[in-house]
């Protein structure tokens, strides 16, 4: 349904994929990379590609979320990618289309004038960087953590989980220390 416009010159795409790749997990990074290069030979150039996080939805069933999560960070190892953070903005899990699109676009448009348009401006969330095992703490490091890191609400870090050896994930205390989370 692209190939038509393929003549028409452009900066650069978003996608704003749907929930129907959640169960791919992993394998989702060989398709959106398969995607990207694909629609880059079509137009013949290496224009910009910005995409958005698949939000958080508490129907997916458990454990689906993290890995296609990854997935898409993996992408953004591809040349002149972005991705606009969700998982701050959607207010109620239980909704599969969350409400606040403005936000989303707003993220999308910072990466835009900051890649494409030599903006300098504060262009993207924290994203995932590192971690590191110290004794029975997990040290969490990103990139883009600007003047620091801070829970939107202020409340108390939730939604952490970790596993052991066998696999079996269970809930886990996470704070914030400075420009790490502390799991």
């Amino acid at each position: 349904m692209i190939a038509p416009l393929a003549p028409v010159a452009m900066r650069g795409a978003i996608w704003y994929q749907g929930e129907s790749n959640v169960g791919a997990g992993l394998s989702y990074a060989d398709k959106m990379k398969a995607l990207i290069e694909t629609w880059r030979r079509t137009w013949g150039y290496d224009f910009s590609f910005y995409f958005v996080q698949i939000a958080p939805f508490g129907g997916y069933g458990p454990n689906s979320l993290p890995p296609i999560w990854e997935a898409q960070v993996s992408n953004l190892k591809i040349p002149r990618t972005g991705m606009a953070v969700t998982t701050d903005l959607v207010t109620a899990i239980s909704d599969i289309h969350p409400v606040n699109k403005v936000d989303i676009g707003n993220r999308l448009a910072l990466w835009a004038l900051v890649k494409d348009y030599r903006k300098d401006i504060v262009y993207s969330g924290p994203l995932y960087k590192s971690m590191k095992v110290d004794g029975s703490k997990i040290l969490l490091s990103f990139a883009h953590v600007g003047g620091g890191l801070k829970a939107r609400d202020g409340k108390a870090l939730t939604e952490f989980e970790v596993a052991g050896g066998d696999g079996k994930f269970v809930q886990a205390e996470a704070i914030i220390d400075g420009d790490t989370v502390v799991v």
